[in-house]
This record gives C-alpha cells, structure tokens and sequence, in this order.
C-alpha cells in the first residue's frame, strides 16, 4: 500500500511541476492605464505575428511584423507602399530598405524590445494577426487607450488559466 502511495506521490508532483513550472513563451497584451490583461496568445518561441494599421498621413496601409522571442519582441520588420511620415526612407545602421518583388517597401530591423506600447487608433484600424485570426485591437480597448504587448514565460495552468489563444 505504501509503495502505491509512494508512487501516486511522485506523479502527482511531477504532474504540478509539468503545470506550474514557467516553460511557455505568451505574448501578454495590458492596458497600460490600468494593467489589466486585454489579451493572452501562447506563441511558440520564434513565432511571428503582424501588427497593421492605417498611416494616419498617406492613409495607405502599414503592416509590421514582430516576433516572440523568450523574453522579448523582435521588431523583424515594415511593409508599405507609400512612404509617409516617419516611414523610413533610406536604408540606415537601424535597417535596411529595399523594394520587394511585388512592388512594395519592406524596411527590416530585426531590433529586439522589451516591448512595444500602441494607442488604439480612433481612425488607424490597428488589427493584430495572429494565429489566423486578425483581432482588431479596438475590440480590446477603447480608441485612445495605450496597450503593452509583451513577452512572458509562463506556466502551462497559467496559460490554460488565462485563456490564452492556440
């Protein structure tokens, strides 16, 4: 009987180590005013995902690519296809441009963040693309509001817990 309860022991342990231990990359999107959680997506270490919008000159189209690192973002890089204000113009020792095959501008920089803070635009569209799905960030504040996304080790309870997107 004890050796039974000596085993259910070490896998019930190991069980709450697999769940608590902090082992998955989650991007954490906060309302900065109030540091509420607007959004939690489990993203693989690596994994990209887009952030676009309306430039509020040009009104053209902007597209930026980011990626989760384990303990960061990545700014990869910036499509578009009309230059605006501050829009890059020239390649620099920040990044490089150059013009894509299908006509547009792509600036890449490849600059690591701790994070990045966005205020939902009134008349931007700001729209998340991630994991198939394209969330417009409206939908989780209102205009004006400035939201964090960041990047957080978290536990698979904590993941299942917060009802992170897969």
């Amino acid at each position: 009987m004890r050796y039974w309860f000596g085993i259910g022991c070490v896998l019930v342990a190991a069980l709450a180590a697999v769940l608590l231990y902090p082992e998955r990359c989650v991007l954490e999107i906060l309302k900065t005013n109030t540091g509420q959680m607007a959004l939690c997506a489990d993203m693989a270490d690596g994994e990209e995902f887009v952030l676009s919008f309306v430039h509020s000159v040009n009104k053209r189209p902007v597209y930026d690519t980011l990626r989760a690192a384990r303990d960061h973002l990545v700014i990869v890089k910036s499509r578009f296809d009309a230059f605006g204000a501050g829009m890059p113009e020239a390649s620099t020792e920040e990044g490089t441009l150059r013009i894509a095959e299908d006509g547009w501008l792509e600036w890449t920089t490849n600059r690591p963040v701790p994070e990045v803070v966005v205020r939902v635009g009134r008349v931007a569209e700001h729209t998340l693309h991630l994991k198939g799905r394209s969330i417009p960030l409206k939908d989780l504040a209102e205009p004006g509001t400035p939201l964090s996304m960041q990047i957080h080790q978290r536990s698979t309870y904590a993941v299942w817990k917060g009802r992170c997107i897969r």
